[in-house]
């Protein structure tokens, strides 16, 4: 394939019908209107081979997950997503492996009217940049400062799953010996949210107006959190056992390995959300009244800097690693 013909491929692959731009693929640059009484929401993230995701991941979940980061973004702010445009560096131009990156694209495309309206292709090492373009009424995006003494700490599912399969794959990968596949194997759900992680978009859209702060989890809880104190000029304190899915990874992995997977595995793209206690029972009929799963507080806000992380027992804890750096 030509450059041309990959580009008609992933036009045609990536159609959509809603929201149509102005001007979409095939200029020197899109060109979209703004709802009355709407800002835009831009955000753009890149994922690298062997370094994001493994070496030999299926093409149609690295598609998936290339638009789900940055749709994950889009929902923290508590932005509706309207458009996105693709950047792809390939080593060579794989008509098979490319359909099936456009199919599982745009799949989640679909799932969330996101029109694909431009982007660029180049030859080198299998590299995929997106950007994410969205909607919030004017003056209602959900920001990382607004966080208040007191406030609970939620989030919108569970954490670690992602970064425990991760470990699994590259464990098998890494032994010398045959292993036990039992073992080796981790359980799908597992498996679906490393590979096919779902931005939580709905429940954005519903903290939007109530939620003090938010930002989603791709870099580890404790790393995420810590970008939202610092900004809001705040601390945190902590329940581990009441993070969402941590008794499973408990059972399964062992406290120190659990620990360290739901506080600072990353790669779950879950919400973390401040809520003011006021807020709280709105917010809470709201998730019942759009059939959205229940939000689970973690812990509060506070007025001491840093974040202490306690057990059931109320004993602290000490995680070595705090999250994802990539110059780390």
């Amino acid at each position: 394939m030509n450059e041309f013909e990959l580009i008609d491929l992933i036009r045609n692959a990536c159609r959509q019908t809603a929201p149509a731009p102005v001007l979409g693929i095939g200029d020197d640059a899109a060109v979209f209107d703004l709802p009355v009484g709407q800002q835009a929401v831009v955000c753009t993230d890149t994922l690298i081979a062997g370094r994001h995701f493994p070496i030999h991941t299926a093409a149609a979940d690295i598609g998936w997950k290339a638009l789900a980061v940055n749709l994950s973004d889009l929902a923290a702010m508590g932005a509706e997503p309207r458009y996105a445009l693709l950047a792809l560096t390939l080593p060579n131009a794989d008509g098979d492996w490319l359909r099936q990156f456009a199919d599982g694209f745009s799949e989640l495309a679909r799932c969330h009217q996101v029109a694909l309206i431009g982007g660029d292709t180049s030859r080198g090492a299998l590299s995929i940049t997106v950007t994410a373009v969205g909607t919030v009424p004017s003056g209602q995006a959900i920001l990382r400062s607004g966080a208040g003494i007191g406030d609970y700490i939620v989030l919108t599912g569970a954490l670690g799953q992602a970064a425990a399969a991760l470990g699994y794959l590259l464990a098998a990968e890494a032994a010398s010996a045959p292993v036990d596949l039992a073992s080796a194997v981790p359980p799908p759900h597992w498996l679906q949210a490393l590979r096919r992680p779902h931005p939580q978009v709905a429940a954005g859209l519903a903290l939007r107006g109530l939620a003090s702060a938010a930002i989603d989890i791709s870099d580890g809880l404790l790393a995420d959190l810590g970008h939202v104190l610092k900004q809001s000029a705040c601390g945190a304190e902590l329940v581990v056992s009441e993070i969402p899915g941590y008794g499973e990874l408990q059972a399964r992995l062992g406290d120190r390995r659990a620990q360290q997977c739901a506080l600072a595995g990353g790669d779950d793209y879950q919400l973390c959300a401040t809520v003011p206690t006021a807020h709280w029972p709105a917010v809470q009929q709201v998730f019942r009244d759009r059939g959205l799963p229940p939000l689970q507080v973690i812990g509060r806000i506070t007025a001491a800097t840093g974040i202490s992380v306690i057990d059931h027992q109320c004993k602290s804890l000490v995680v070595a690693d705090a999250g994802w750096d990539h110059f780390g």
